[in-house]
Parts: C-alpha cells; sequence; structure tokens
C-alpha cells in the first residue's frame, strides 16, 4: 500500500501524554528491501508499507533526552541516554502506519528492562557514544546484554544542508506518528505526536554493522538509499491500543 506525502505533522489524537521525551542529533540510514522479506518480522494485523513497490529497513543512531511520565519532568539520568535502532515499516487494516522496532539498543540498563516488562519492545543493553567534530558524527554502540553480545554498529556521517522541500521518500522514512508491538498476545498501536521532523541531507563516511543482521534482516546490499539528519523533535506518547 503506497502512500502520498505528508506535509504536516497530524494534530494530536491523543488528550493525555504518557510519555514525553526529546529525540536529538538522529541520523537515518536506510535502505530499500522487497516488502516479502520483512512481511514475516510484522505483528499480527499489519504488513509492510511500501513506496513504489518497495518497503525500506532503518538502521538510526539518537539521542534520547528528558524521557518523562505524562507531563512530569524527565528522570534525572535515566531518562537521558544513547540508543540506536533497527526498524521496518507497516501498515494495519484501517490504515494507520507506523513504525516497526527489531531492535533498540540504549545505554541505560533500567529502561532496557521496564520497556521489556511493560510493552515487550525489543530493547538490548548496550555501550554507546556519539563523538562530533564540526559537521562530522559518529554513533559507536556494542551491545552487552541480551545476546548476541558484542554486535556493534559504527557509522560516521557528514551533516549537510537543512532540506527546504523533502521527497516523498524523506516523508514515508520519517513522517511517522506511532510504533506496532506485539504483547500479551495481541498487536498494540502506541500513537506519538511530534512537530514536523527538520531535515538535513547527510553523506555516510564509514559504516561497519552487525545491528542490522542481528535484527533477523539479510545484510544491507550496497550503500543505503537515503542517509538523513535531524537535530530533533520533542515527541508526547498516547496510550497503547490494541489492533481490532
Amino acid at each position: 500500500m503506497d502512500i502520498e506525502p505528508v506535509e504536516c505533522a497530524p494534530t494530536r489524537a491523543f488528550r493525555w501524554a504518557c510519555l514525553r521525551q526529546r529525540w536529538q542529533d538522529l541520523t537515518f540510514l536506510h535502505w530499500a528491501v522487497a516488502p516479502e522479506v520483512v512481511a514475516p518480522l510484522l505483528p499480527a494485523g499489519t504488513r509492510p508499507d511500501t513506496l513504489d513497490g518497495v518497503t525500506y529497513v532503518g538502521l538510526i543512531g539518537l539521542r534520547m533526552v528528558g524521557l518523562g511520565l505524562g507531563r512530569g519532568p524527565g528522570v534525572p539520568y535515566f531518562g537521558s541516554f544513547w540508543e540506536t535502532n533497527v526498524r521496518l515499516y507497516s501498515v494495519d487494516g484501517t490504515g494507520r502506519r507506523a513504525v516497526v522496532f527489531r531492535s533498540l539498543d540504549a545505554s541505560r540498563l533500567v529502561l532496557v528492562l521496564v520497556a521489556q516488562l511493560t510493552l515487550r519492545l525489543p530493547y538490548k543493553w548496550s555501550a554507546m557514544r556519539l563523538e562530533r567534530d564540526g559537521d562530522r558524527y559518529t554513533y559507536r554502540c556494542r551491545r552487552r546484554w541480551p545476546g548476541p553480545a558484542g554486535a556493534a554498529s559504527r557509522m560516521t556521517v557528514r551533516v549537510g544542508e537543512p532540506i527546504a522541500d523533502p521527497t516523498p521518500l524523506d516523508h514515508f522514512l520519517t513522517a511517522r506518528w506511532g510504533l506496532y508491538t506485539r504483547a500479551y498476545g495481541r498487536t498494540l498501536h502506541l500513537p506519538n505526536w511530534h512537530p514536523q521532523w527538520p531535515l538535513h541531507r547527510a553523506e555516510l563516511l564509514h559504516l561497519d554493522d552487525d545491528l542490522v543482521t542481528a535484527a533477523g534482516l539479510p545484510p544491507p546490499s550496497g550503500p543505503p538509499v537515503s542517509v538523513l539528519y535531524s537535530p530533533g523533535v520533542p515527541v508526547v506518547f498516547g496510550t497503547p491500543v490494541p489492533l481490532r
């Protein structure tokens, strides 16, 4: 099911936020993949979302800042951490498009345990850091627990100019206001809201990655078809809703 370009963020679809945070210093790498390759990996009730007949695998590095409950303040220390995730794109029978995470490596063990227990999200505990040298950003990640222990990723990008007119592919890969997860025998949709992404073109200078294959996906074939950077956006999450 192909989508039309999304020109702006939707209005907030929920009155009360259960979580708030800020996603900061994000780099998005994406590779095209056939829908039939990822279809078996998606939660029940969803199918691959496609643009021009293909879907995408994403490797994203970022910093999570100020994670907190509801309208309360961010949790000290534990509420800010590095994250690297591997994600897919799917759509349910009502047309809601969202992200499906295959793995989320994070540098806070407490957060990893809570996310695994509550929403069954595939969080992993990893040693991570971001190094910045002018317009160059290097994201490093080495998994600690659970396995495969030692799975690692290192990517370096050079950030370019802001994107004034995002392409349909830019929108497809970033204009997502929700995620799907499988928990307690049900597929859940967890909505979120944030402003439209401020995006920059970026150049991939180096990539050495085990996380995509560790997430059960085939090794990327060739360089990514899309490399984007964003300084970040504030985010709020609503309550999970079971798919009907």
